[in-house]
């Protein structure tokens, strides 16, 4: 089991630190939120909260996913950055694979690249970007990232995107992660189809049934055979016995964070208390399994 540290929603002066913390006590990587916006009004439900709302995300901080990427990556110098998940139909692919390419490229092939839906029709108006087909739409930008970050000329010509041959310079130096997050059919289709799956939190019961169906699609895709990345998020209590529960699922990376992300709350916790559960978790849980 690889694990990650999952701090999201905090003052951007943490990030760095907490990175680093994450690297000197054994984590693997270190997973970058991703939202764009806060409308002034909507009556769009959030698919993660109990209550469908969405006023936790009220006055919290986000850094642009692919910046906090490249500022964790460059100050360590073994950790994973893990975009947890970038909402990818609402940005313009090609430009999405130049950002990722670079990334990927700067901080060593470090970089995995965790993309989802947007559910919120806003994020699509206030990009210029039509919401309707989306799910078409997020096909073409994953195959124009991944042939894009491939190397060599590269060409697309889809009902969305038409892009002449060209080439990116960098690239990664091996084959770019591509990661599916959302808990849909689809989404369970598409992550058997590519490199990974990230769960987005909900223990073991919720997951169970979804990697039953993403080991349905990828026995239908032929995909079965190659590597595959499933993360599954936790939060608060995490013991040995829930990892060992995990792996048995086929979990392969636990992203984990000690307080809830979803608070409505903005985040008090100083840094050095962060720093310290950081430290019991990896002494407690990381050391033993």
């Amino acid at each position: 089991m690889r694990f990650h540290y999952a701090e999201s929603m905090t003052a951007i002066t943490n990030y760095v630190p907490l990175a680093q913390a994450a690297e000197a006590n054994g984590y693997a990587g270190f997973t970058i939120p991703d939202s764009l916006i806060y409308p002034k009004a909507s009556d769009t439900s959030y698919s993660y909260t109990d209550d469908g709302g969405r006023t936790f995300l009220e006055n919290k901080p986000f850094v642009e996913s692919f910046i906090l990427a490249t500022a964790i990556g460059a100050s360590t110098r073994t950790l994973e950055m893990t975009t947890n998940v970038v909402k990818l139909p609402v940005r313009p692919p090609l430009y999405s694979a130049k950002l990722a390419a670079s990334v990927a490229a700067i901080t060593g092939d470090r970089f995995n690249f965790g993309v989802g839906l947007s559910v919120w029709p806003e994020d699509y108006a206030a990009m210029g970007v039509d919401y309707a087909k989306r799910g078409k739409r997020f096909d073409e930008c994953i195959a124009i990232v991944k042939g894009l970050c491939a190397g060599g000329y590269f060409e697309f010509h889809g009902e969305f995107y038409d892009i002449p041959p060209v080439k990116l310079n960098p690239v990664p130096g091996k084959p770019l992660p591509i990661l599916i997050g959302g808990h849909s059919d689809a989404a369970f289709k598409r992550a058997a189809k590519h490199d990974g799956f990230m769960f987005a939190g909900g223990g073991h019961e919720v997951l169970a049934p979804m990697v039953a169906e993403i080991n349905r699609y990828r026995d239908e895709l032929g995909t079965s055979g190659k590597p595959f990345r499933l993360f599954a998020t936790e939060m608060g209590e995490i013991t040995p016995d829930t990892v060992k529960r995990m792996e048995d699922l086929g979990v392969t990376d636990m992203p984990v964070a000690f307080r809830n992300l979803y608070a409505v709350e903005e985040d008090s916790q100083p840094l050095q208390d962060k720093i310290d559960l950081m430290k019991r978790f990896a002494d407690d849980v990381i050391a033993r399994v």
